[in-house]
């Protein structure tokens, strides 16, 4: 059974090797899911005149990233058709310019839940107060804040999942 670190590997190998060599700057940050294979690749950053302001550095930025994205639309296009049919999941892209990181496609995928009333007055409580437009969108607002304040917890809980998998791999044959 393939590990989803190993997974990882492998698509990372593969799109290294697969993309035109000049689509990013290095190799491209690889994740995966049980849906959705997400490329993340960094561009160079466009030069701007000396003592720019903030706001012309943001929309040299933004007009990077948008040229980007169309110029190379029918490659990685190409490149997402031949990966969906070899790994059995969707290709999602982005770039990273400078400090500003765009995503272009991304899966929303339905993720079916119980929840008891409490949990689910939480969320009519932010689809009521205007947080969020329905109990879905409050869901995602709710593990998104989950994701930013606990970072440094999810690390060690990734960090302690790899850890269980290596020891897995070098334990009996039981099969």
């Amino acid at each position: 059974m393939t590990t989803r670190g190993e997974l990882t590997e492998t698509l990372r190998g593969w799109f290294t090797g697969r993309l035109p060599e000049d689509l990013f700057d290095g190799p491209p940050e690889v994740t995966v899911d049980r849906e959705e294979i997400t490329v993340v690749g960094r561009i160079p950053a466009p030069e701007t005149a000396e003592g720019a302001s903030a706001a012309e550095q943001a929309a040299a930025l933004a007009g990077r990233l948008k040229e980007f994205r169309e110029r190379t639309r029918r490659a990685r296009m190409d490149v997402a058709s031949e990966a969906e049919h070899r790994f059995g999941r969707k290709v999602s892209w982005g770039a990273r310019c400078g400090d500003s990181t765009q995503m272009f496609t991304t899966l929303s995928v339905p993720v079916m839940t119980r929840l008891r009333q409490g949990e689910r007055q939480l969320l009519d409580t932010l689809v009521d107060a205007g947080v969020a437009r329905s109990r879905s969108d409050a869901l995602g607002w709710c593990v998104r804040q989950v994701g930013e304040r606990a970072e440094t917890w999810l690390a060690e809980l990734r960090d302690a999942m790899r850890k269980v998998e290596e020891v897995r791999e070098a334990g009996p044959d039981l099969g």
